[in-house]
């Protein structure tokens, strides 16, 4: 197409970070040697060492710039991540597929009387902080869908966060182009047969605490904990967009189908 620069414009100005163990680390050193390092500011691209951790905090950082991020694993988990080589990755990140992503938006009303919003890539959970089980009232758009549900807890989680914790409990994989988001409680009581539910990724998402003095909650955005909170609110922010890098044949899409057959 005559004027469209191409993916390589991509990929000249490169920034590597690292998680900070020993074999990022040592990659971050062969890697810089090798083709340079840009201060992430000036950077095209950021190519993050690590696990899916690193991939995580790293689209945090950057969450408002919206660089593109190449993930290699160095790291325990990968999912997130593509394999680790030190050569070709010019041509790697220029045959780059990209994957967009839009992070949730956590309102969380706390007993104090303040209100806090943090932003999570994979999910927002409400958690119970005592013995106690948690009693919750759920709405969507205002409209009380679910009376109480007593359990440890409940997860509101992304497309590409569905593969994450809520997976763990036994919620459901979602595509990535889903307009969906995963609605799951965590070891239901009552409703007993309850498992959850999927609601559209427009759709305002609301979670009273019951009893919320005595049954204590927290919620939590990704890593960002709120304890002893009264009322929640989750929504997706489509007009925040996380672009993904991942070799073809390897991207997150193709990645989260794969998980829905076990391979």
């Amino acid at each position: 197409m005559p004027g469209d620069p191409g993916p390589s414009s991509r990929v000249q100005k490169i920034a590597f970070l690292s998680s900070g163990t020993d074999e990022a680390d040592t990659a971050l050193r062969h890697l810089v040697h090798r083709y340079g390092n840009m201060p992430t500011t000036d950077a095209d691209v950021i190519v993050a060492l690590g696990g899916d951790g690193l991939m995580l905090q790293t689209l945090h950082r950057f969450m408002d710039k919206g660089t593109p991020i190449y993930g290699m694993n160095r790291g325990s988990v990968g999912f997130l991540m593509n394999e680790f080589r030190e050569d070709s990755l010019l041509e790697r990140l220029q045959a780059a597929k990209p994957s967009v992503i839009h992070p949730l938006v956590m309102r969380a009303l706390s007993l104090s009387g303040e209100t806090q919003v943090s932003r999570a890539i994979n999910e927002v959970s409400l958690l119970r902080q005592s013995y106690q089980a948690a009693k919750l009232r759920i709405s969507v758009d205002g409209k009380e869908r679910l009376a109480e549900l007593i359990a440890d807890g409940v997860l509101v989680a992304t497309p590409a966060g569905s593969t994450a914790y809520n997976l763990s409990a036994n919620g459901p994989i979602l595509p990535l182009n889903a307009p969906l988001m995963a609605l799951t409680p965590l070891s239901a009581f009552r409703p007993r047969r309850w498992r959850g539910a999927l609601v559209p990724d427009r759709a305002k998402v609301t979670v009273d605490v019951l009893e919320a003095d005595k049954r204590p909650i927290a919620a939590v955005a990704d890593h960002f904990e709120i304890k002893a909170v009264v009322q929640v609110d989750v929504e997706m922010d489509h007009s925040t967009r996380l672009t993904l890098l991942h070799d073809p044949g390897h991207s997150l899409d193709e990645r989260i189908l794969r998980e829905q057959f076990g391979v």
